[in-house]
Order: structure tokens, then C-alpha cells, then sequence
């Protein structure tokens, strides 16, 4: 006997829009994995990522069509509207890790839809959360979930610099679309940042508020360097030869900054569940951590290569470990979480 239908039915009603970080943190793993040789691994992480996309995107249609006062909730809301882009960050990752196997066509469809939500996106969530006159002052809702509209914005970079040829048709444009993107997002990091700077500054900072999601300032910058990365590698066009040099210094500034976070997010979760005992339990922002991990292995892998840092790139591949044993300790609580909430009720009632 399966779960109640009650039981589902709460579940898809509060279905928290930045879930879509699973989709993000096992498709980013899969793709370290893929840079280490280890394809087994590799493809058992893709099709955990591309099984969990389309079960998050049926249940968004669903959640839309049955519970459409909840979805536009999420988005008047500023502590949960910016998850929204989690969506478009996994399309792109998926459609990033597609170019690996030469799937080029798959490749297209996702960096179109990732394109079109990220543009669609990114005027109506700022809109709707930030500049939403019956929710005021905004400020307070800021948190961590703000900076993935700059993991957005890169995922797109990342996925149309991964499918520029060398020739023919669709080179500059792609250049074009690498470049625009990335330099959108650059900007936003910093805009993000002082937005939420003055709300951990301004207002009371509880245990509770430091949630997981604030891993994603350090994920911005990985994806960033990820980017920079792959559009320095790219084939010669005229935005990209514009750009190339200050793109690469830039990337490695992103890169320092990002490895400057790490013990300042590791110091918040000590301060927020040692200090203050604030118990440790399964939570969908938790995938906003292994999202950043992943990230910033890959992002040392590649920003390695390209601008010939051999112990950027290791540190990278220490990372990309770090992020897999940390991504099999989410899925596990994940499984056990799904199985206390939606298995164990109806093995119950079926006694």
C-alpha cells in the first residue's frame, strides 16, 4: 500500500521551489566524476539528476495547476522566490553534462529552456519578491537563496560555452550569449551580496535564520570561476577575444574570494548547531550545500587547465571527493526522510 493520498498531496502543496538543488548537486558531481575517469559512477549520478528533474518538473506542474495561491506565494515571498532559479541552474548543469557524451541536440533544448527562464526569471522574481509592495520592508527575507540568480546566470554561461564549435554556425552567438550572461551574473554576486550583508547586519540573526542556502555565496563564485573557465577555453569569436584576459584574472580573483568562504560557512554551521545545539535533521536547503562543494571541484579542474594552475586543480579534485562523500550522506538522509514521511504511515495503516 502506497502513501496516503493526503500525505502526497501536502507534500506537492509545500514542495519548496529550490528542490531543483538536487538536480544541481548530482549533476555537478556527475560531471567531476566524468573528469576523473570514473564513468560508472559518473553516469549512476546523471541518472539520479535527470530522474529527479523530471519527477520535480511533474510535481511543479502539478503543485501549478492544483495549488496555483501557493506557487505565487513562493514568489511574493523573498525568502523563497530566488529558489526559484534553482530550475534553470539545473537545466543547464544537466544540459552541461549532456555535451559530455556528444548528446549535442539535447544539449540545444536545454540551454534554450534554461535561456528563456533565466530572462523570464530574472525580471519577474526581483519584482515580485524584492519590489512586492504588500510585503515590506523586503530586507529581512534576504538570505543565502538570493545568490542563485547568479548561479542562474552562469549556468547559462557554462552550457553555451560548453556547445560553441570550433566552426560553423552559432560560434559568435554563442560567444555572445557566454559572455553576456557571465558578465550579468558578475554583477549580481556583488549586488546580492550587499543585500544580504545588511540584512545579517541590520536585523537579529537567530540559529534558525543561518540556513544551509547561504553555502550558494560560495557556490556563486565556483559556478563564476566555472564559467570564466570554459569561456577562456572557448574558440577564437569577437566577444570572446574582447574579453578572454579579463575574464581569466577575474576568474581567479572569484575563485580566492570562494575559498575565503569556506571556513566562514563551516565557522556559521558550528556557531548554528554546535554552539547553539540546533539539531541536525534533513532539509531540501541542504542540497545548497552540496551544490557549492561540487562546484567549486569542478571549477578548480577546469579553471586549472585553462590558465595552467596545477594546484588550483588539485585542490579541485580534493573538493570534487569531499562533495560525492557529502552528496551519499545527503541522498541517504534524503531516502530515510522520504521513508519515515511517506512509507512508514502507509506500511502503518495497512496493519
Amino acid at each position: 500500500m502506497g502513501p496516503s493520498a493526503g500525505t502526497i498531496r501536502e507534500a506537492v502543496s509545500t514542495l519548496n521551489p529550490g528542490y531543483f538543488a538536487l538536480v544541481m548537486a548530482s549533476g555537478i558531481i556527475s560531471i567531476a566524476m566524468h573528469t576523473k575517469g570514473h564513468t560508472a559512477l559518473s553516469w549512476a549520478l546523471f541518472a539520479v539528476a535527470a530522474a529527479a528533474w523530471v519527477v520535480l518538473v511533474v510535481l511543479t506542474a502539478w503543485r501549478i495547476l492544483r495549488y496555483r495561491d501557493l506557487f505565487i506565494a513562493d514568489f511574493r515571498d523573498p525568502r523563497r522566490g530566488f529558489g526559484f532559479f534553482t530550475f534553470v541552474a539545473a537545466t543547464c548543469v544537466l544540459g552541461t553534462r549532456c555535451t559530455l557524451e556528444g548528446w549535442r541536440p539535447v544539449a540545444i533544448v536545454a540551454l534554450i529552456i534554461g535561456s528563456i527562464s533565466w530572462f523570464a526569471l530574472g525580471y519577474i522574481v526581483p519584482w515580485t519578491a524584492v519590489l512586492n509592495p504588500s510585503i515590506r520592508p523586503t530586507l529581512p527575507g534576504a538570505n543565502g537563496t538570493w545568490f542563485v540568480w547568479v548561479v542562474a546566470s552562469q549556468s547559462v554561461a557554462v552550457l553555451a560555452a560548453a556547445l560553441q564549435p570550433g566552426e560553423g554556425l552559432g560560434r559568435r552567438e554563442l560567444a555572445l550569449l557566454a559572455v553576456f550572461s557571465w558578465a550579468v551574473g558578475s554583477f549580481l554576486y556583488p549586488t546580492a551580496a550587499v543585500l544580504v550583508a545588511a540584512r545579517l547586519m541590520l536585523y537579529r540573526l537567530r540559529p534558525a535564520d543561518l540556513i544551509p542556502a547561504y553555502w550558494v555565496s560560495m557556490g556563486a563564485t565556483a559556478i563564476t570561476v566555472l564559467a570564466g573557465a570554459r569561456i577562456v577555453q572557448m574558440a577564437d569569436a569577437p566577444m570572446v577575444n574582447a574579453t578572454r584576459g579579463l575574464i581569466a584574472g577575474a576568474s581567479v580573483m572569484f575563485w580566492a574570494f570562494g575559498t575565503w568562504l569556506i571556513p566562514v560557512l563551516i565557522a556559521a554551521g558550528w556557531w548554528r548547531h554546535v554552539v547553539h545545539k540546533l539539531p541536525l535533521r534533513y532539509d531540501a536547503t541542504l542540497w545548497s550545500i552540496i551544490f557549492p562543494l561540487g562546484m567549486y571541484g569542478v571549477a578548480g579542474h577546469y579553471l586549472g587547465e585553462a590558465d595552467h594552475l596545477p594546484i588550483v586543480r588539485r585542490i579541485g579534485e580534493i573538493g570534487s571527493w569531499v562533495a560525492f562523500a557529502a552528496w551519499l550522506l545527503v541522498f541517504v538522509a534524503m531516502l530515510r526522510h522520504l521513508l519515515l514521511t511517506l512509507v512508514r504511515p502507509a506500511l502503518a495503516r495497512a496493519r
